[in-house]
């Protein structure tokens, strides 16, 4: 069985306790007054009493804070996945959002969602829903632009003289009787 690993020099178990009222995270206390008793002379399965954990994790929370002292009993935050895209990938998103689809080429007269997954799969081989490429041109800075519906045989100046009798009648043709 090998020997327990001895705490740092610089602290007692009163500086400890006086940290561990002073900081505002329960878990980063409930570390130190583990610590502080081992620095009393405690055991350490008294210490892993006092901190509701097991003799590994208070070894755990020993070799931390020897390296970083009490700021290495904080809560750490998780790094997260990595991004799908990464930068180089992104500027090229960007510059071909820039510059525009060219129908001969691209077989397409403007760019929507799916048609960018498929140039991004074609140009890097990264696989990517049609969601995820939309929120990664939100957090761009871009913004869905979609042009309002019109039919192909809107008549333009049927539409002009209806708003002209409108605005100088009042009412609307089939109110009239």
């Amino acid at each position: 069985m090998g020997s327990a690993i001895s705490l740092r020099d610089d602290f007692d178990g009163t500086a400890l306790r006086r940290l561990a009222r002073k900081w505002k995270s329960a878990n980063q206390a409930r570390r130190l007054l583990a610590l502080a008793e081992i620095y009393d002379g405690g055991s350490r399965t008294r210490a892993a009493r006092i901190g509701g954990v097991g003799l590994q994790i208070v070894r755990d929370w020993v070799v931390r804070f020897n390296a970083r002292g009490p700021d290495g009993l904080l809560d750490g935050k998780a790094p997260g996945r990595q991004p799908l895209l990464n930068d180089a990938q992104r500027r090229a998103l960007v510059e071909m959002v820039e510059c525009g689809p060219i129908p001969a080429i691209h077989g397409v007269v403007r760019w929507r969602l799916i048609d960018l997954t498929r140039w991004l799969y074609d140009e890097f081989a990264v696989s990517l829903d049609t969601t995820t490429v939309g929120r990664e041109l939100k957090r761009l800075g871009y913004v869905k632009l979609t042009a309002r519906p019109r039919h192909h045989a809107q008549n333009e100046l049927a539409m002009e003289a209806f708003r002209a009798f409108v605005d100088h009648s009042g009412s609307y043709p089939h109110e009239l009787k």
